[in-house]
């Protein structure tokens, strides 16, 4: 930063220093970085370290940018206003961002009508807002949390978490240099000396350095808290763009031997192409690891800056014998080539990858079908930088097509007119048609529970050999994802945050028996039935219900691999209430699925909730759980599966891989004579298979859980059990 005296005042002036050398090789490292990012996405299903390459220099480049904005602020020529308006570099940014991103959402929103199932529309319409508002990392760790919620694992737009923190980002710094150019110019006309370039690099570096350690504190303590919200947290990630910004702000000038830097760079680089195959960035970062990528990619920005900026033939750098041999590769034609078109392809290449699955109902794409995807993914990338990055941004008419060659000046604005025309209104349209959707699905209503059972006899074409005639299956696959059970829909399970016990009284409320259903949402399914067996034989159902959290002494249970404390406190809390409340006795879950291998059984942290009820007087129903459905893919989403054209076979599951031979409590309780394990297997599954589609009715309602109009075809079969184990709960007198 240049400073000179004017010949007439002693006050100095600060003019704009001379930009920055342009550094191809970081253009090329952008280059590797996305190749890196598209290749493991395609082929290898792991996060390859490339995004947090992008968010170090995106860092590096924006910090930079707003540091000599804010030294050349403090120019007396640069007024009030203009140091504190932040509209000129805002809408330079949003030029820079939205177009591409907005192409891309509307073809994700055409192609989501197209290619994938009903089911999936509303989660997808909501990340399409979430995308295009910069929130679509928030949104996914949310939606990671939500028990009920579809999955997002193959969204079309997951990738866009990372475009959202980095555009939290860029307008959060943006408004903090704002401010703090502001408060500097102010301060400076009592305080001149505030208003130097050295000491604004120091208010603005020590702030950094500050900022930085508490997002790195803070995604490494969070890793052992959540590490699913620590993933897309946009403070877990601050730390990484603002070791790039540290870097603009203090660039270290030592003089390192050129086989020293040459050595580290070839080393940075190893790191940065090989982490992905050894660090498994889905658990481990934003956290210490993820200095791994960061660090290389600060070692590769720094080895070059010096000579670079030094030698000022920063756009020729390839021939620039002073820098390093592995910058001077990146700044080769291929990478920095890839490196210009970095932001279109990142923005394209998952799509293109998740459409093609869902279109060819496969969960992986081999060699030749990766070749291709990459292929389409780079030359859409290509044809939106040249047709709507590169016009909308800068207002420069590309190489047209040779028909359009002859167009004039203002037929070239009409052209970026046009473009722009079609951006706002396809998403305009785009959005009022989610929302329609969204009233659509919100309003469907599942009424199923007056079915002719001679048409839709469900789980009794298992148990009792009915007849199934030829008819559609109800619900419908979009419909049966809102077949809740009556807790869920009258308020009476508390979520996971909730540590309120609420309790729901269902069956017959004037009954003098009572039913204790407690536990999380595969105890929670059955009150379909329990309700109808309480009314038709006079019991009550009381309801103590938690999501996620089976009654079990576990002291550190875990949902979906996040550890889940407030489950613990519940349970602890939930028993003595439920032994004060004496109930006739207590149905809950007696199994669940093995996490390493086939079958199921009982965990031992259940058993000595059991012995606290039976211990009390209390007997307890144990309820065998209903397999997970799964094949040798993975986890089935059963509604989805059925809206892609499956059938009741290929969207089921083979029983010998969701059940072991018999039931795993039963050996529990021939121990103990106040346990009674309950076991609806064969109503779920045939000796075989356990179908996606039974009795004409949809088995499950996600990827778990039974549909409530299942679970009351199954009424008539639980009876009979309960009333072998409790004759009570049928009607017969003691």
């Amino acid at each position: 930063m240049a400073t000179t005296r004017t010949p007439t005042s002693d006050r100095t002036v600060v003019t704009p220093a001379a930009t920055p050398a342009y550094r191809t090789d970081l253009d090329g490292l952008r280059g590797i970085a996305i190749t890196l990012v598209a290749c493991f996405h395609i082929w290898f299903g792991r996060v390859s370290g490339g995004v947090d390459v992008f968010l170090t220099l995106s860092g590096y480049f924006f910090i930079g940018s707003l540091l000599r904005h804010a030294v050349h602020s403090q120019s007396v020529r640069v007024s009030y206003w203009d140091t504190i308006n932040p509209w000129p570099r805002l809408k330079r940014l949003l030029k820079r961002l939205l177009p591409a991103l907005f192409t891309v959402l509307v073809a994700v929103l055409v192609l989501t009508v197209v290619v994938l199932p009903q089911t999936r529309w509303a989660n997808t319409g909501h990340e399409l807002i979430a995308s295009g508002l910069y929130y679509q990392n928030w949104y996914l760790a949310l939606n990671s949390q939500d028990y009920l919620a579809a999955s997002s694992a193959n969204s079309p737009l997951q990738h866009i978490w990372s475009m959202s923190v980095q555009g939290q980002f860029f307008v959060g710094m943006l408004l903090a240099a704002v401010i703090v150019a502001a408060l500097i110019k102010l301060i400076a006309t009592v305080f001149a000396p505030i208003a130097r370039p050295t000491v604004i690099r120091v208010i603005v570096g020590v702030s950094l350095l500050g900022l930085a350690a508490l997002s790195f504190y803070w995604a490494h303590m969070r890793m052992e808290v959540n590490q699913q919200w620590n993933y897309y947290d946009t403070l877990s990630r601050l730390w990484e763009p603002l070791a790039g910004g540290l870097l603009a702000v203090w660039m270290p000038s030592w003089r390192v031997p050129r086989w020293i830097r040459n050595s580290a760079t070839v080393v940075a680089l190893a790191l940065i192409v090989t982490c992905g195959w050894w660090i498994d960035g889905v658990d481990a970062y934003p956290g210490p690891w993820a200095l791994v990528p960061v660090g290389a990619t600060v070692l590769i920005i720094w080895s070059g800056a010096v000579a670079a900026e030094r030698a000022g033939r920063g756009r020729h750098a390839q021939q620039d014998t002073s820098l390093p041999a592995v910058n001077r590769m990146l700044a080769s034609t291929g990478p920095v080539w890839l490196g210009t078109i970095a932001y279109a392809l990142y923005l394209w290449h998952w799509p293109l990858l998740i459409f093609y699955l869902s279109w060819r109902d496969k969960n992986h794409a081999n060699f030749v079908e990766g070749v291709v995807l990459l292929a389409a993914s780079i030359g859409l990338a290509w044809l939106t930088k040249r047709y709507v990055e590169d016009p909308l941004r800068n207002g420069e008419a590309p190489t047209l097509p040779r028909p359009l060659v002859g167009w004039s000046r203002r037929r070239w604005f009409g052209y970026t007119s046009l473009v722009t025309t079609i951006l706002v209104v396809a998403s305009i349209v785009g959005v009022a048609g989610i929302q329609v959707w969204q009233r659509h699905v919100t309003t469907l209503a599942v009424d199923t529970k007056n079915l002719d059972p001679r048409e839709f006899p469900g789980a009794r074409a298992l148990l009792d050999n009915a007849p199934v005639p030829a008819l559609d299956p109800q619900p419908t696959p979009l419909a049966v994802i809102k077949d809740f059970p009556e807790t869920s829909t009258d308020g009476y399970m508390s979520d996971f945050e909730d540590p309120r016990i609420h309790v729901g009284i269902y069956g017959d409320p004037a009954a003098s028996r009572t039913i204790a259903l407690a536990g999380g949402s595969h105890a929670e399914m059955w009150i379909s039935a329990l309700n109808l067996l309480g009314q038709r034989y006079h019991f009550k159902v009381k309801t103590y219900l938690k999501m996620g959290c089976p009654l079990s002494t576990d002291p550190v249970p875990r949902q979906n691999g996040v550890p889940y404390p407030q489950c613990h406190d519940w349970v602890e809390r939930v028993i003595p209430m439920i032994i004060s409340d004496k109930p006739d006795a207590v149905f809950t879950n007696s199994t669940r699925p093995r996490d390493d291998g086939p079958g199921d059984w009982t965990p031992t942290d259940y058993t000595p909730i059991f012995e606290r009820f039976t211990g009390a007087g209390i007997p307890v129903l144990g309820i065998r759980d209903t397999p997970w459905p799964h094949n040798a893919q993975g986890l089935i989403d059963t509604p989805t599966c059925l809206a892609e054209g499956g059938t009741a076979e290929s969207c089921g599951t083979q029983r010998w891989a969701a059940l072991s031979a018999t039931d795993p409590a039963a050996a529990y309780a021939e121990t103990n004579p106040l346990f009674h394990a309950l076991d609806l297997s064969n109503g779920v599954c045939t000796p075989d298979l356990c179908p996606a589609i039974v009795g004409n009715i949809i088995v499950y309602k996600d990827w778990h859980h039974l549909s409530a109009t299942y679970v009351r075809s199954l009424t008539d079969g639980l009876g009979a059990q309960m009333g072998r184990a409790m004759p009570w709960t049928v009607g017969a007198q003691p």
